[in-house]
């Protein structure tokens, strides 16, 4: 009998893969670096696992032929080319909330079931959103550098409150949610834009159109997923439309807000602080000069905010993604979708 197999490490332990390509037992590749639960809840279910973080793409291509389901974080991206090579992969798992590293048209045609878990994850992004914004508003990170250099300028950081202000939030689904939810307690006013999906409003004060968001937002937050319609679309132009000067959230996707013009933006007083979370490119690697000078001006701007992609990525979220995954495999396999 021929087996294949390669070594990993998940948690504390390193061992060696053994899988017999002759076995009835529907296999799952996890591609990516997961919190170490994920191996034995999906065992629970009747599948074999092997968890392959180290997995090259050359390689995943090689033997993705072999599996019934695919679970990756960000890897790599999950396009046409690559399902060309499936025979009888059923579903593919984003341990995550956005899947724009899936290839959507290209699952669907084959019928493969796309996964995500954003129930895993808004809570951490929502706590996140709120810490950076109270954070600007009080002006904890400047202030704090400046006590650590030896000063007490206390008049120089006097904060602004959140209560009394309109925070306008364009994409309701869990995350914007999340976010919303969080603000409660804060005597500020919140106001939901979703183009597609309704607005709960138990959670809003109101639901908004666009220009209604333009006149009264003192802060914005964005929370849509990266889409051909999306991709640079929170530009120059749009936040130009805004009444007032606001302060500026991105925990979505970089890719949505191109950053030259947030640096106009903020050099033209239209934007007067900024969380970012996400970069139109992560890690700051590989950057050409023009784009270069756009980061250094964010990261040397004591009104720019700074976070490395962390703000769904919790301690408790990191496990929490798991049990969505695995709840929502065990529902498609319960109701006969997958093997």
């Amino acid at each position: 009998m021929t087996y294949w197999g390669w070594q990993c490490t998940l948690g504390s332990l390193t061992y060696c893969i053994l899988y017999d390509p002759e076995t009835k037992m529907s296999a799952i590749i996890i591609i990516d670096q997961m919190h170490s639960s994920i191996v034995s809840q999906l065992e629970s279910l009747g599948y074999h696992i092997d968890y392959l973080p180290e997995i090259t793409r050359q390689q995943l291509e090689r033997s993705i032929g072999k599996y019934h389901g695919l679970i990756v974080r960000s890897k790599t991206v999950i396009d046409r080319s690559l399902l060309e090579r499936t025979t009888q992969l059923q579903f593919v798992a984003r341990a995550g909330a956005g899947v724009d590293n899936l290839e959507e048209d290209a699952l669907n045609q084959r019928g493969i079931h796309i996964i995500n878990a954003p129930e895993g994850n808004r809570d951490a992004l929502g706590e996140h959103v709120v810490g950076m914004l109270l954070s600007i508003l009080s002006r904890i990170f400047e202030a704090g550098i400046s006590v650590r250099m030896g000063h007490w300028d206390r008049e120089r950081f006097r904060g602004s409150e959140l209560a009394g202000k309109t925070v306008g939030i364009i994409g309701c689904g869990n995350m914007g949610n999340a976010f919303a939810k969080r603000l409660g307690g804060f005597g500020c006013k919140i106001l939901g834009y979703d183009k597609y999906n309704p607005v709960d409003d138990s959670i809003y004060h109101a639901s908004v159109n666009i220009q209604d968001l333009y006149h009264a937002s003192d802060i914005l937050s964005l929370h849509v997923p990266l889409t051909a319609e999306t991709k640079g679309f929170y530009n120059y132009s749009f936040l130009q439309q805004f009444k007032k000067p606001i302060i500026l959230l991105n925990s979505a996707r970089g890719a949505i807000l191109p950053l030259n013009d947030l640096v106009q933006l903020i050099k033209d007083g239209k934007i007067i602080a900024a969380g970012l979370d996400v970069f139109e490119k992560e890690p700051f690697s590989q950057l050409s000069r023009n784009e270069k000078d756009t980061y250094e001006y964010l990261i040397s701007s004591p009104v720019v905010l700074l976070s490395p992609h962390v703000a769904g990525w919790s301690i408790e979220s990191y496990r929490r993604i798991n049990d969505v995954l695995v709840e929502k495999i065990k529902h498609l396999k319960a109701t006969g979708l997958i093997d």
